[in-house]
């Protein structure tokens, strides 16, 4: 729906192919390699070749641009090619985009990917160092002089005003930390496999910008992941069950700036993502206690608390409590800061491999799973059901 009407998309397209690269720390090769490789390995998955592709969709912050993904791994003609803004937030819009287009007839199969050298390349972590003369650069102009310089001290001062509202303190963001720590060591796809973290590993680590600890911080990472989508109707033809698309949405809040919406009348929610939550919820007809998992974008952990709370899950305040009491499977690949680092877009493959009954942390019987893009930023949002 739009936000202020039921929309039409609902079950109309369904990803049917999930490829990835290794995530790493120093992956050796291009970016454009990176995407061709997740790519091809989406393709494959999806049982389709590069011949039935005719749309592809990224991120405007990738550096492969969709002609020349085309060019390396054989696709021939598009009819339809997008990207999407706001970096992390750009993820479940990819997956909306593909899915415009294949029920407006526009494309048949439509290839979402994103690749880059988080780690070994540019490190969105080093902050701010140069940046073009732009009018949402000038936004950044108000924060950078005063030292906020990097993500970590974006999130840190709603983090603060979020402790400080409801009395808490830096530890209950431990629970998200250790939960998809959890996850990832049982995870062999992801960086921290086998090395699961308490509470109190939470508590010790050292400080990055307070109140957020080392362990609240999401990985740095290099790695591409691709996604297949195509009409319901043909993804039932193809040898996975298909993930529907049962509601895709992107929003914006009031005052929306790029990680740094400090003159909101209130620091501790995510107002963009109360936006995504009312669109999902009311074109679906679906509500918290419908869902079998949780996908939420993680790249620091008071955002998820105050994600869970902007879905309607739990009460402002209750987050850290509604993680702690395992009430919903959250982040079952490890999420971002333990599988990867892939501005969401692993998160997404995680859906569907819960809906096929394929993950490695598998939630049984899981039929509706919510996921999330970037917080902070003007964002997305995606629920995945199976099929009938």
């Amino acid at each position: 729906m739009s936000a202020r009407h039921p929309d039409r998309l609902g079950g109309r397209a369904a990803v049917v192919g999930i490829g990835a690269t290794e995530f790493s720390k120093d992956s050796g090769r291009s970016e454009l390699a990176l995407a061709a490789e997740a790519v091809r390995a989406a393709l494959a998955d999806a049982g389709l070749t590069p011949a039935d592709v005719d749309g592809l969709v990224t991120f405007s912050m990738d550096t492969s641009p969709e002609i020349t993904v085309a060019q390396a791994t054989g696709i021939g003609e598009l009819s339809f090619f997008s990207r999407v803004h706001y970096g992390g937030g750009a993820a479940c819009a990819t997956v909306q985009q593909a899915a415009l287009a294949i029920a407006a007839g526009v494309a048949e199969v439509v290839v979402c990917y994103r690749a880059f050298n988080e780690r070994s390349g540019r490190r969105f972590g080093a902050g701010v160092q140069r940046r073009e003369p732009s009018a949402e650069g000038t936004a950044l102009g108000w924060a950078l002089p005063f030292g906020l310089l990097t993500p970590a001290s974006w999130v840190a001062m709603g983090a603060r005003r979020y402790l400080h509202r409801y009395g808490l303190e830096p530890e209950v963001f431990g629970h998200v930390a250790v939960t998809d720590r959890r996850h990832a060591a049982t995870n062999p796809a992801a960086y921290f496999h086998g090395r699961p973290i308490t509470l109190a590993d939470h508590a010790a680590s050292r400080w990055i910008a307070e109140p957020l600890r080392l362990l609240d911080c999401c990985q740095e990472t290099d790695g591409g992941q691709a996604l297949v989508v195509t009409s319901a109707e043909r993804a039932r033809a193809l040898p996975h069950p298909p993930a529907v698309i049962v509601a895709a949405a992107q929003g914006a809040g009031r005052a929306q700036e790029q990680m740094t919406s400090f003159y909101r009348d209130d620091l501790t929610g995510l107002p963009e993502m109360g936006v995504v939550a009312r669109q999902l919820w009311g074109s679906s007809g679906l509500a918290p206690g419908d869902i079998d998992v949780g996908i939420l974008y993680d790249h620091f952990t008071p955002y998820v608390l105050m994600q869970l709370e902007e879905f309607g899950f739990c009460g402002p305040g209750e987050g850290a409590a509604f993680v702690a009491s395992d009430a919903l499977p959250l982040n079952t690949h490890g999420g971002q800061l333990g599988e990867g680092y892939l501005h969401g877009m692993n998160g997404i493959a995680e859906a569907v491999r819960q809906l096929r009954g394929t993950a490695v942390n598998q939630v049984a019987g899981a039929g509706r799973v919510l996921v999330t893009a970037g917080t902070g930023v003007p964002t997305s949002g995606l629920l995945l059901g199976a099929d009938g």
